[in-house]
């Protein structure tokens, strides 16, 4: 048996044979491009497969070494990746600025960081292992371009319709271009080195050959505006990098508006951080000590249970550890289930993360249903559920080793749990706000009763809702 048949052997022990088997056919006969910066959503869709098993699958792939992950800060306007990184520990700025867009974002991990997968040289070698040797036009769709951006199969085609001149100019070396401007905007711009130049060409057309000067080196500089005239123009291009650069001309037409505007769903940061299978294989590896990354919306569930200390008192030490063993297997389930993970438990509580409320809410539901029927069905009616959920921003760090969250948004959420009583799930405003939520509880026949509650540690009483 060959290496490759051995990993893919390994890989269907870990997830479905039907997942493991579309992988398998697309490393051995997809084109290369399909084989780098894999969209799991994307991917996912097309076959036909749910999304958490198609993440999963990859996420096992990545830990046998069979594919390489990467987190790549992206910009929202142009779908640009303005900083590939082999792990979230080398998110180290606070912004990130985008050159083509001239514009900066701060560095967040809701839509501005995607995860994407390829595959590792150890199974097949791809064109973009090479990146130096890639065409033009494909190293723009498979080095420069994030996995947002649907781009069309001819992209060479397209790219001709938005580009007035464009050169491959190797390392050391200078080139000279001449061209006519037409009036409009112009964006001088090079993928590789992220080095951008704005043209305002205007007014009446230049009787004599302008002239203007580029030089690509490592350092950034501010992206600035020149104004000129319509006519001939003489652009000067010097690289002092130790590798080529991909230099042109873009012409702002409705043509590139088009072309950036063609978007498909991503595999977030902030969702593979709420993914189960990621937490359990990268648990103690995410994030640097010390690092702190901001999610601008994480929805949070704490529950506990109600009844554990009698249970231990009544049956003893050993059937009463079997139950509570019993009720953490069911919620981590059910939480894996509606795309949340745990994010650790305490004592006979649990903390989980959900990318949406809605999500949050599904899982409270089923939980507490699970954990009534547990009971009844070990003869225990008083084993019981509390829960609490709230929505709201929050710091990803590294807590006692692992992958944890802070901020007031979990403070909240926690307390809000110490308002429950037996069996109920108390949410607060913004989770109540969320349209998906509201329309799954009117589904289930749910109508949550407003309170208003004094929280510790807040000054003001804050309005939750119960769930009946």
């Amino acid at each position: 048996m060959s290496e490759v048949d051995t990993l893919f052997a390994a890989l269907r022990q870990s997830t479905g044979n039907d997942v493991a088997a579309m992988i398998e056919r697309m490393v051995r006969d997809a084109p290369d491009r399909a084989l780098n910066k894999m969209n799991a959503l994307d991917l996912a869709a097309k076959e036909q497969i749910d999304e958490e098993r198609v993440i999963a699958a990859l996420l096992n792939a990545v830990s046998l070494g069979m594919f390489e992950m990467s987190w790549n800060v992206m910009c929202p306007s142009c779908a640009g990746v303005l900083s590939a990184n082999k792990s979230l520990k080398t998110l180290d700025q606070a912004q990130y600025n985008c050159a083509f867009c001239a514009a900066g974002y701060e560095t967040t991990l809701d839509n501005l960081v995607e995860v994407t997968f390829t595959v590792s040289p150890r199974l097949r070698k791809i064109a973009a292992h090479n990146p130096d040797e890639l065409p033009a036009a494909e190293y723009y769709r498979q080095i420069f371009w994030s996995s947002a951006i649907n781009l069309p199969v001819d992209l060479e085609k397209l790219l001709r319709e938005v580009t007035l001149e464009g050169v491959e100019l190797p390392p050391g070396e200078r080139a000279i271009l001449s061209m006519q401007l037409p009036e409009g905007t112009l964006i001088a711009f090079d993928p590789v080195t992220h080095t951008a130049q704005f043209l305002d060409v205007k007014g009446e057309e230049a009787s004599e050959r302008q002239s203007l000067s580029m030089i690509f080196n490592k350092v950034q500089v501010p992206v600035d505006t020149v104004t000129l005239r319509p006519g001939p123009l003489r652009l000067s291009l010097e690289n002092r990098t130790d590798s080529r650069v991909l230099p042109a001309v873009w012409v702002a037409n409705q043509a590139l508006d088009a072309l950036l505007k063609q978007r498909k769903p991503i595999l977030t940061a902030k969702r593979l951080l709420t993914n189960q299978t990621f937490r359990d294989i990268y648990r103690t590896d995410t994030l640097a000590i010390g690092q702190r990354l901001k999610i601008l919306s994480l929805t949070f569930l704490f529950s506990d249970l109600k009844g554990s200390t009698e249970i231990y008192e009544r049956v003893g030490d050993l059937v009463a550890f079997d139950l509570v063993n019993e009720h953490f297997r069911l919620l981590q389930e059910i939480i894996a289930a509606e795309k949340g993970a745990v994010v650790k438990t305490i004592g006979d509580a649990v903390m989980a993360t959900f990318e949406t409320p809605d999500r949050a809410v599904a899982a409270a539901i089923r939980m507490r249903d699970a954990v009534s029927d547990l009971g009844a069905e070990r003869q225990h009616q008083s084993l019981r559920l509390k829960m609490g959920i709230h929505e709201g921003s929050c710091l990803a760090v590294t807590l006692n080793a692992q992958q944890d969250y802070f901020g007031h948004t979990v403070n909240l959420a926690s307390r809000v749990q110490g308002l429950a009583d037996s069996r109920s799930i108390i949410v607060t405003e913004p989770v109540i706000e969320n349209a998906q939520a509201r329309a799954l509880l009117e589904t289930n026949g749910l109508r949550p009763t407003l309170r208003r509650a004094a929280l510790s540690g807040i000054a003001d009483e804050t309005s939750v809702y119960e769930i009946p």
